[in-house]
């Protein structure tokens, strides 16, 4: 059996998500104890939700005209207790997305680096080379080398480079 890393990060992402919930529960019941936090948070976004939801339902029943009343303060309170808990649920939610997709492109912007990285040494590498079999064949035209020097040295180069290929490239043939 194989055991891959430990997700720390998914599991961080899942106690999140479960301690929203107790979290909203928790503001739902001081929202509903306290005026300040009634007035400002509970009545007029419930109000305002209540308003939508019913003139929507109005125009798909074809009543455009008629007026919508107004929610009392206890249905407000207790609609606007639940608004405030399933928007910190939508927060937290969305919070966890977010560190998510940073986490991932993050993670693919190091990948594409370290690839980068590579392909440019392996580019010196190549120049490098080729540069010394070009000083090679330039000195074997002018006869300062022997043939069997020259075939030593282009024998080193060529084990030179098949000994940098990747482990994967070796494997394939």
């Amino acid at each position: 059996m194989v055991v891959g890393a430990f997700p720390a990060a998914k599991l961080i992402v899942l106690g999140i998500r479960h301690l929203n919930k107790p979290l909203a529960a928790n503001i739902k019941a001081v929202a509903r104890k306290s005026e300040l936090f009634k007035s400002i948070a509970c009545i007029w976004p419930a109000q305002l939700y209540h308003l939508f939801e019913m003139k929507a339902k109005m125009r798909m029943m074809g009543l455009n005209a008629s007026p919508v009343n107004p929610l009392n303060e206890a249905a407000a309170v207790e609609l606007g207790a639940e608004l405030v808990g399933e928007f910190v649920i939508f927060i937290g939610g969305g919070a966890c997305i977010w560190f998510e997709y940073s986490r991932q492109s993050a993670n693919s912007q190091r990948k594409e680096q370290e690839k980068e990285a590579r392909m440019e040494a392996m580019e010196t590498q190549l120049r490098n080379l080729t540069l010394a079999v070009d000083e090679l064949e330039a000195r074997m035209r002018s006869s300062t080398l022997n043939r069997s020097e020259v075939k030593f040295k282009r024998d080193s180069i060529f084990f030179h480079l098949c000994s940098t290929r990747p482990q994967k490239a070796r494997l394939k043939r």
